[in-house]
């Protein structure tokens, strides 16, 4: 079924982006003693020389201004598990953290548990985009746990890739 949108408004564009599938990242640090982040589906690697990763964040966050200034962000990839992780993180109220199992580095990068990569990064800059900003971040650190399959975020739902 084909459809043709007559305007680009926010219902049409939310429903055609929707068709994107995309992964699923949380975006952690300790700001003043307090673990703080927000899940993602806008994550991308950008540059391997210098390692450079980017997510979006919509403009009207609250959240990414408490994250914004701290000198080491968590990025985890989250997985086939984590779809009730993905839901607490991109709760507007609550305990994002509860029944997660985290990780805190000394400098302050909070990892969710059972991820597949954790990325220790620091923000490199922001750059505009409508109604959202780019973060380009430097990645300090990586850890991999090739055998975790990830989880995607499509049409509006969480999904999971298996191999055949």
């Amino acid at each position: 079924m084909s459809t043709t949108f007559a305007s680009l408004d926010q219902a049409s564009l939310r429903e055609v982006f929707g068709h994107v599938p995309s992964g699923v990242v949380a975006v952690c640090a300790e700001v003043d003693g307090e673990r703080v982040g927000l899940a993602a589906s806008t994550f991308v690697p950008v540059s391997l020389d210098p390692p450079l990763v980017a997510f979006c964040v919509q403009n009207t966050s609250t959240t990414w201004p408490r994250l914004e200034s701290a000198a080491h962000i968590g990025i985890s990839v989250l997985g086939e598990s984590h779809d009730g992780a993905a839901r607490s993180l991109a709760a507007k109220t609550g305990n994002r953290f509860e029944g997660l199992s985290t990780e805190t580095t000394d400098g302050g990068a909070v990892f969710v548990g059972g991820a597949s990569v954790w990325l220790d990064t620091s923000v490199s800059q922001q750059v505009p985009a409508g109604d959202h900003a780019i973060v380009i971040l430097h990645v300090n650190e990586v850890r991999l746990q090739s055998d975790v399959e990830p989880i995607v975020f499509h049409r509006s739902r969480f999904r999971w890739l298996r191999s055949q």
